[in-house]
């Protein structure tokens, strides 16, 4: 800040020492000059002033009183008091509570004067700088929350906390886990909307990932993926819920009456209500993150995945649209606490022999 434009008020009720203070600094300062706290005042309102010295002894109002008017407003200022030997401890009471910056003995000594008022200009720079950097501070962290926000809308919650903890070599380390997988897609959703403009099948699409997205998300399971009208899901990881499969399957079950809300609501654009086909699977996956140092993703990989995907594959079937259906190792794993009908065993691609599969209609645990 140019000297210039470094303004400093002086109060006294002596217009002699008001002279000579002026006479003394007006060359390093911008000097303002007052014969009253209540002068002083007035001028604090109507301009920016960023020292004050005042002298201790004055009618009316004492500079003490004075400064403890300012302060609660302007706390900013560098303030300083001129006194006398008697009422130095009522000043040394003033400094302690932060309201005087340094008292200045009378009658005083110009040299010493200028250079506490350089002191206080510096500190006045100093904190000035620092109120700066404090704001820079707040806007950085401001955007830096706002991009963990949309982050958290990008990577599921579990995801963005075991990340953030992760150290640089734990980030692309996998882990093998117990998992079941979850695949859902709406049947011959190109053909459905094939007559509406892409702004609304958009809107149609957000809507189907808005509803089932709560549905997986209360039924303690994390979504993977987006593809189109896919939805690819895991439960168990990256933490398990102690039983995986049954959340899985209560999922699937809550997902397919969900659907027939979702279609519901949108039966003036689709020509007939949309069918689903979800499949499940379970069994040991390798966990964690996957890509390059320039992006990276979670996801859960293996056999298990592979094979889930099969599974709902099975459900484009016309007899079997709108069936949970899901591997044997589903099956086994909550049976007795769901309504499960065998089918039989079923050839998938990718797969030399035909694999378990079973119907799950309703859940009774």
């Amino acid at each position: 800040m140019p000297s210039d434009k470094f303004t400093v008020l002086y109060v006294d009720d002596e217009a002699h020492n008001l002279f000579s203070f002026k006479a003394a600094f007006r060359r390093e300062y911008n000097i303002l000059t007052a014969e009253s706290g209540e002068a002083g005042l007035e001028i604090i309102n109507r301009e920016p002033v960023h020292i004050i010295v005042t002298d201790q002894r004055m009618p009316g109002m004492t500079g003490v009183q004075f400064l403890e008017k300012v302060h609660p407003d302007h706390p900013e200022i560098i303030s300083m008091i001129l006194t006398g030997f008697s009422d130095v401890q009522s000043i040394i009471e003033a400094i302690n509570t932060g309201q005087v910056f340094r008292y200045i003995t009378k009658p005083w000594d110009e040299n010493e004067l200028r250079m506490t008022l350089e002191n206080a200009r510096e500190l006045f720079q100093l904190q000035e700088a620092n109120q700066e950097l404090l704001q820079s501070l707040k806007v950085q962290v401001a955007e830096q929350e706002k991009v963990l926000d949309l982050f958290k809308r990008y990577v599921p919650q579990q995801v963005v906390d075991r990340t953030l903890a992760a150290n640089e070599e734990e980030l692309f380390t996998g882990e093998l886990r117990h998992v079941a997988v979850m695949f859902c897609e709406i049947v011959d959703f190109p053909n459905l909307t094939v007559h509406l403009k892409p702004q609304t099948v958009v809107t149609l699409l957000n809507d189907f990932y808005r509803s089932m997205t709560q549905v997986i998300k209360a039924h303690k399971g994390m979504i993977n993926q987006f593809v189109g009208p896919e939805i690819f899901a895991t439960f168990g990881a990256p933490e398990t819920t102690g039983d995986d499969p049954g959340w899985a399957v209560q999922c699937g079950l809550e997902m397919l009456r969900k659907k027939h809300e979702w279609a519901q609501r949108h039966a003036d654009l689709l020509p007939q209500e949309p069918q689903m086909a979800v499949g499940l699977n379970y069994g040991e996956v390798v966990a964690g993150n996957l890509g390059s140092e320039n992006r990276i993703e979670y996801s859960v990989t293996g056999d298990v995945v592979n094979t889930g995907k099969r599974v709902q594959t099975l459900g484009f079937r016309p007899e079997w649209c709108d069936s949970l259906l899901v591997h044997g190792s589903v099956a086994k794993a909550v049976e007795g606490r769901a309504a499960i009908t065998p089918l039989e065993d079923q050839p998938v691609k990718g797969k030399k022999e035909a694999i378990p599969v079973a119907r799950i209609t309703a859940w009774q645990g």
